[in-house]
C-alpha cells in the first residue's frame, strides 16, 4: 500500500471531505474519500497523539447510576441513545473538556477522572477523527438548561437491569462505543 497524494475537497469549518490517491498491495490506483476535523487530515500530518474529542463515560456517585444521554442526532432523523461527548477545544486539556462539556450537555459537575484512553477511532472506513474515551465520577441534578438550541439532549440515569434493557432494544438507536460500555456495566455492574 502506497499513499500517492491527498486533496481537500470541502472547506467547512469543523469537518472536511479529502480524497486520497493511493496503490493497493498490487500496485493498482485507488481511491477514497474520508472525512477529518484535521486540516491537513493525520495521515499527512501525523499528528496522532490529540484526540479531537472525548467520550465522557460519568457514573453518578450519589445514585449510583450510570448516566447516559438521549439526543437528537440530525444524520439519523430521531433519537440516539450515548455518552456526553465533545470536540476539545484548542489550549484546552481533555479533562476541561470533560467537565464543560458533561456540565452543558447534562447540567451534572465532573467530580473524579477514573480513566482515559489514548486516541481511539471509531470508523476509519470513515473518518481519521479520534476520541478519548474518559470514565469519570459526577454529581449534581440532571438539567438541559446549558443546551445550545442545536441540541436536544435527555439525560438519563440507568442501573444495571436498564442498561440491559438498553442493550436490547431493538426499536432504538444506540452508539456503538455506549453500547459496548452498557453491555460491560449490565453484566459487571462496574465501568
Amino acid at each position: 500500500m502506497n499513499i500517492l497524494r491527498t486533496e481537500k475537497l470541502t472547506d467547512l469549518p469543523h469537518l472536511n471531505l479529502y480524497r486520497t490517491r493511493y496503490e493497493d498491495r498490487n500496485g493498482d490506483p485507488k481511491n477514497w474519500v474520508f472525512a477529518s476535523r484535521q486540516d491537513p487530515p493525520r495521515l499527512l500530518s501525523g499528528a496522532w497523539q490529540q484526540p479531537d474529542a472525548v467520550v465522557i463515560v460519568p457514573f453518578h456517585v450519589t445514585r449510583q447510576k450510570l448516566v447516559v444521554i438521549e439526543e437528537f442526532r440530525v444524520v439519523l432523523g430521531g433519537y440516539q441513545y450515548g455518552f456526553p461527548a465533545g470536540l476539545v477545544d484548542p489550549g484546552e486539556t481533555v479533562e476541561d473538556t470533560c467537565g464543560r462539556e458533561l456540565f452543558e450537555e447534562t447540567g451534572l459537575s465532573l467530580a473524579r477522572v477514573l480513566r482515559q484512553s489514548p486516541p481511539v477511532y471509531s470508523s476509519s472506513g470513515m473518518t481519521d477523527e479520534s476520541v478519548s474515551m474518559v470514565y469519570v465520577e459526577c454529581d449534581g441534578m440532571p438539567s438541559n438548561a446549558a443546551n445550545e438550541s442545536s441540541e436536544d439532549i435527555r439525560t438519563v440515569l440507568v442501573d444495571r437491569e436498564a442498561a440491559a434493557d438498553l442493550c436490547m432494544a431493538a426499536d432504538r438507536r444506540i452508539d456503538v462505543k455506549t453500547w459496548l460500555v452498557l453491555s460491560h456495566f449490565a453484566r459487571f455492574g462496574t465501568i
